[in-house]
């Protein structure tokens, strides 16, 4: 008899295509690593031949005539301390009236805020099987916004959420490890890839170093992500200044946007460079361009931009867990600082920057590495999650039900928070 993996994956061939209905709070024209990841597997989904919806809320950039066809865009609220961007309303029943029209035959929610709680709940009364995505350390941003206690039940709201559905999928083995610990159950990892047919060494424009204010053999360091205080950017400015003790000549780029943005002009003058956001080609050209890669967050799950550097030839220096931990070899593609050790990646910034013999070689097998980090396998690994709870038996008596507080009492799901930032 052949393993159910087997059998699993010989099904894909023989089966009819699914309808597959994703529900999200962020997707493009939102610039984040979840959103552009949601959108190119929904795109490769439906290439495969699935019938893929999505639902999702409308931004201000986002109008009607935007969606795909049978795509929903639901009711929106502006984001505290994120004014450009809005989170989804609480709609069940519109939901329930959509998926009785047009009954998937799995939902993939994407976010836990109050579309994906809707979502979660209207899928559970009509008998539809979810997987959940693992996206963002929402409850790790605590520390950084001064919300104390409120992350515990925040933790405790995701793990009582993921729980309901039939799988939650994660991007590394570290983090399915650490939820299962913490008591989240049915974890399946599914990696993530990188388009290295866009980001790539040959990216490289010496006209947007010279825009940059560099000059031959210039230092430039990267830094790619929100502007936002959960992304640790004090330690941008630790490791540069020491950075600029060995290259006076560096110059600090910083790509992205956010409620932190002000903090470029304490970084300093005529040494740091502000891009704003970059998309697509401009992006990879962004990425190739510079020298060195510096990526402080101690909040990430994963951390696109981490394999966009990667591919494009960049040594990084980040902490050593989430895309880093999972990819970079340190001393070899990168430089991985103990989880939270600042002294540590401040030494490895200045040592790289030091010397450029350690840059080229790094920077080498770092895009080596990347060649087989292609998205196709990462497509496949989400078809036969998809599938497999499409066609298996998982039973709600084994589903808590309800989440309890330490006090006993039920905690009501934050609705006012947005994980997916």
């Amino acid at each position: 008899m052949l393993p159910q993996a087997s059998i699993l994956d010989r099904t894909l061939i023989s089966l009819p295509r699914q309808r597959i209905c994703v529900v999200t709070e962020t997707y493009p024209p939102e610039v984040n690593g979840v959103a552009i990841t949601v959108q190119r597997c929904v795109q490769a989904l439906r290439a495969r031949g699935h019938e893929v919806r999505v639902v999702r809320p409308r931004q201000a950039e986002a109008s009607d005539s935007s969606r795909e066809e049978g795509d929903l865009l639901t009711g929106s609220l502006p984001i505290p301390g994120y004014p450009t961007l809005r989170m989804g309303v609480p709609c069940q029943r519109q939901l329930r009236e959509l998926w009785r029209n047009w009954r998937p035959d799995v939902l993939h929610v994407i976010t836990e805020g109050p579309l994906g709680w809707s979502a979660l709940q209207a899928a559970r009364a009509l008998t539809i099987p979810v997987v959940a995505d693992f996206h963002t350390n929402f409850h790790s941003y605590g520390r950084h916004y001064g919300w104390g206690r409120l992350s515990t039940l925040i933790y405790r709201y995701l793990r009582y959420f993921h729980n309901r559905a039939q799988v939650t999928l994660v991007p590394t083995r570290t983090l399915r490890d650490q939820l299962s610990i913490d008591g989240f159950k049915r974890i399946e990892v599914v990696a993530r890839g990188v388009d290295t047919q866009l980001f790539h060494p040959g990216q490289r424009s010496a006209t947007l170093r010279t825009a940059w204010g560099l000059s031959a053999g210039d230092l430039a360091v990267l830094y790619v992500g929100r502007l936002a205080p959960e992304k640790n950017l004090p330690l941008v400015h630790r490791a540069f200044a020491a950075i600029r003790e060995v290259r006076p000549d560096a110059r600090l780029v910083l790509v992205g946007d956010g409620p932190a943005g002000p903090l470029r002009d304490a970084l300093g003058s005529d040494a740091v460079v502000y891009a704003g956001i970059q998309r697509d080609r401009a992006l990879a050209q962004h990425f190739a361009s510079a020298d060195l890669f510096l990526f402080p967050s101690l909040t990430e799950t994963f951390g696109n931009v981490t394999l966009e550097a990667m591919a494009s030839g960049l040594p990084v220096v980040a902490y050593d867990y989430a895309a880093a931990g999972e990819h970079v070899q340190h001393g070899r593609s990168g430089w991985l600082a103990p989880f939270d050790d600042s002294v540590q990646f401040v030494e490895g910034a200045r040592a790289i920057a030091s010397s450029p013999a350690l840059r080229e070689t790094m920077g080498q097998a770092a895009a080596l590495q990347c060649h087989s980090l292609g998205w196709e396998q990462v497509m496949d690994a989400l078809e036969r999650a998809l599938v497999r709870v499409v066609h298996s038996e998982v039973h709600d008596s084994a589903l808590p039900s309800r989440l309890v507080g330490r006090a006993g009492s039920p905690v009501v799901p934050p609705a006012h928070k947005h994980p997916s930032l």
